[in-house]
């Protein structure tokens, strides 16, 4: 399986020009070419356009004809002769990137990618993250250091070994102004022996993490940092564009954003690899997360969040050391079940925290009877305790004036 390793770096003035150079080339490659896509896109007859009927598109061109166009073509030219002081192959990359760009929009078109809907491919900008792609022939590795094509040798911050040779390596600049080195490597699965035969995990805000077996993960605190951003990007707004206030003020923006997500991914890989490494078969909710930000009150908290990160490295993690990673139906009611007995008292309210079961007389939180049915559902078992009956029906949504069900209406 295929794995990234990423690590920073910090090259020489002398390097940074060059780099801004090539950053500067792979952006006018990738507009270029996009540029000659969206021109083929065009309209088959004037009839056509007449009637507003909807058309069809034409055929993209190739890669080959692409990188004849846009490289070779084009550094015989006057206004595109620098291309030629750069390495070759990172502008190759990018055209081929583009090509994957475009064949991954259209397979999400005709409903051949999982997952969400991707758009097309967008112009690049300057003040954008920028990143070049060096595959085998452009970079080699001697020692300590990463030798780029006409960038020299640069040495990252080895914070562990590379398992294998890297197929490639991506120079990625942030938009904080940072630098990485990313290097795709292959990776052998792990086989080691769990602690736990299985686990489920409610996700929430306030507590990221409840786990069915009594634990809790308290996600850090953004607030701070948040607060410092929106103060920023309002004074951002009121800065004239181009000049150097505005960029100073949109650096400082972006490392309030890189704290934020560093911070973020640090405690999500943590949790992750504990999780992963104690348990068998891990089992998480889907979550209608686009659907859930669209609640304008805890749209902000919940993006800041990383639910769907957390099960991108769960899945990532359980597929390098053979766990089973599970993922049950966001349709599952699995607030409105007991995890004792099986019986349903229907919807509650948010702000419900504990209820008191009136079938078994146990009393549940929420959060931990959800994380239980979670893992009951994924491993297979929540059939063994449906119950039938009058006297078992969904009930209507809990009201916090409502004793004999509801024991503590606290806030979330």
């Amino acid at each position: 399986m295929k794995a990234r390793y990423q690590f920073r770096f910090y090259p020489t003035d002398q390097q940074q020009k060059l780099l801004a150079q090539l950053f500067g080339c792979v952006r006018v490659v990738w507009n270029d070419a996009l540029a000659i896509c969206k021109q083929s896109v065009s309209v088959r007859g004037a009839s056509r356009r007449e009637a507003g009927e909807r058309t069809r598109s034409t055929k993209l061109p190739s890669n080959n004809d692409l990188q004849k166009s846009v490289i070779t073509q084009a550094k015989k030219t006057d206004e595109r002769s620098w291309l030629s002081d750069v390495s070759n192959i990172p502008l190759q990359q990018s055209v081929a990137d583009l090509g994957i760009a475009y064949k991954n929009f259209f397979d999400s078109l005709k409903g051949k990618r999982k997952g969400k809907k991707v758009g097309s491919p967008k112009f690049k900008k300057k003040t954008q993250r920028q990143s070049a792609r060096f595959r085998i022939g452009g970079f080699s590795i001697k020692g300590d250091e990463i030798y780029l094509a006409k960038i020299g040798n640069v040495k990252p911050i080895w914070s562990r070994r590379l398992p294998s040779a890297p197929s490639s390596i991506t120079v990625i600049k942030d938009c904080a102004n940072r630098y990485f080195l990313s290097f795709v490597v292959d990776v052998e699965p792990i086989h080691t022996d769990a602690k736990n035969q299985s686990i489920g995990i409610d996700l929430g805000i306030k507590t990221f993490a409840v786990m069915s077996n009594g634990k809790k993960a308290i996600s850090p605190d953004y607030s701070e940092k948040d607060r410092k951003i929106r103060f920023l990007t309002r004074k951002l707004a009121r800065q004239e564009k181009g000049s150097k206030r505005r960029e100073r003020t949109r650096i400082r923006i972006a490392k309030q954003h890189n704290q934020i997500a560093d911070t973020r991914k640090d405690f999500l890989h943590k949790l992750s690899t504990k999780v992963v490494s104690e348990n068998q078969t891990i089992v998480l909710e889907d979550l209608n997360v686009s659907g859930m930000v669209k609640n304008r009150r805890l749209a902000r908290v919940i993006s800041l969040q990383g639910w769907r990160e957390f099960r991108v490295f769960c899945e990532a993690k359980s597929e390098k050391l053979n766990r089973d990673f599970k993922v049950i139906s966001r349709w599952e009611p699995t607030s409105q079940t007991c995890s004792c007995c099986g019986y349903r008292w229907g919807k509650i309210d948010l702000s419900v925290r504990s209820v008191l079961c009136l079938n078994c007389n146990t009393e549940h939180d929420r959060d931990d009877n959800a994380s239980k049915n979670i893992e009951m559902v994924g491993m297979g078992h929540r059939h063994d305790l449906k119950r039938t009956g009058s006297d078992h029906k969904t009930t209507s949504v809990a009201s916090c004036c409502d004793p004999s069900r509801i024991t503590a209406p606290l806030g979330r």
